[in-house]
């Protein structure tokens, strides 16, 4: 199980701050995002646009990094991001 973190002003779709996914394989970041489909579309989107940091166990890393079964992904919004930019107008 690989737990991501999402902090600042991201949320999910549904507005959770936290979730947990199940992996049989490694792969990176961006790909376990985009499974997550409709829940996380717009943090993958801002991870494409460049404006999220991505952390794997605690450490900088990228949206190439590979996740194994029991990392810790947190994901934080930057680039000026503010409550504005990611209110609920943000998930329309």
């Amino acid at each position: 199980m690989i737990n991501i973190s999402l902090m600042g002003q991201l949320e999910t779709a549904d507005g959770e701050r936290s979730l947990a996914c199940e992996i049989e394989d490694a792969m990176p970041v961006k790909l376990l995002l985009q499974k997550q489909g409709r829940k996380l579309r717009q943090v993958t989107r801002l991870l494409r646009e460049k404006k999220v940091m991505v952390t794997v166990n605690r450490r900088v890393a990228s949206e190439d990094t590979q996740v194994y079964d029991g990392d810790e992904i947190s994901l934080v919004a930057h680039d000026g991001m503010s409550t504005k930019g990611l209110g609920p107008s943000f998930y329309e």
